[in-house]
């Protein structure tokens, strides 16, 4: 589905349904280097089961225009322009790895439109190595190669191959392939620069679910312990208006077996959490 936000063309998959904004709805961002097709399992799952989708390609990946966006912030008020061109007044919020803190900044900026909140491959603050950082900037293939090593649990057998002709590895490494040049070190920066994680987190008002990987390098749980703590003590504050219940702490959920491409690894196990959630 195409939408014109502030002046270029942006592209949102929508499970295979067409999209009703008056139906609840489930807005999916991926993380660096991608585009919305790393959500295509649970996107279509929720899409043929009562909800509305809109899994979004940022600006500069997959079919949306460029450029990239330089800074999660920039890319917090595009999602809420994307929306607000949708006709979406409330939606849940679903963000993985940089979009996750996406998902976050505008969750906290746009309080009235963000209903339920989830963060997978979640890291605050989410800083890349200088190794990757460089090879991202000077050269992509050992970038990519680095990203396949750190964000699966194996290379071989399941579930980097879970059948014949299939490769979680090689599927991941042909997508990153099809972003533009520099998107990834632009990516990288906005999530090395972003400093308002913790902050946005106190701001947020509504039931949160973080999903962790056991065996995520990329993201580990460890990364997001401060965050959850923050997460929980907005939980514990009066509502923001009179008569409104508080939102409950937020809820977790870990996922054995997995690194940090979860949606691929354990494609199951990260729809059981969402559809329990959502």
């Amino acid at each position: 589905m195409w939408f014109d936000v502030n002046g270029r063309r942006a592209y949102a998959y929508t499970g295979g349904r067409s999209f009703d904004p008056a139906a609840p709805v489930v807005a999916f961002v991926h993380g660096a280097q991608h585009d919305h097709s790393v959500w295509i399992l649970q996107s279509r799952y929720l899409a043929h089961h009562g909800r509305s989708v809109l899994a979004v390609d940022l600006p500069g990946h997959g079919r949306s225009a460029g450029p990239a966006l330089a800074t999660v912030e920039a890319m917090a008020d595009w999602l809420q322009a994307l929306l607000a061109a949708a006709g979406v007044a409330k939606a849940a919020l679903v963000g993985h790895s940089m979009g996750s803190l996406i998902a976050l900044e505008t969750a906290a900026r746009a309080p009235q439109l963000a209903e339920r909140l989830a963060l997978l491959g979640v890291a605050v603050p989410m800083k890349v190595s200088d190794v990757l950082l460089n090879a991202a900037r000077d050269h992509e293939p050992d970038a990519f190669a680095m990203i396949n090593a750190w964000s699966h649990s194996s290379l071989t057998p399941r579930p980097g191959t879970p059948g014949p002709g299939f490769s979680v590895y090689w599927q991941n490494r042909r997508l990153m392939e099809r972003q533009a040049p520099g998107v990834l070190f632009n990516d990288f920066n906005a999530c090395n620069a972003y400093e308002n994680g913790l902050a946005a987190a106190d701001e947020v008002r509504c039931p949160v679910l973080v999903v962790s990987a056991a065996r995520d390098m990329m993201t580990p749980p460890k990364a997001a312990r401060e965050l959850l703590e923050h997460l929980r003590q907005a939980s514990a504050r009066p509502a923001p208006q009179a008569g409104t219940a508080p939102a409950p702490p937020p809820r977790v959920v870990s996922i054995a077996g997995s690194g940090h491409a979860m949606m691929a690894e354990q494609p199951d196990r990260v729809l059981e959490a969402l559809r329990d959630f959502v």
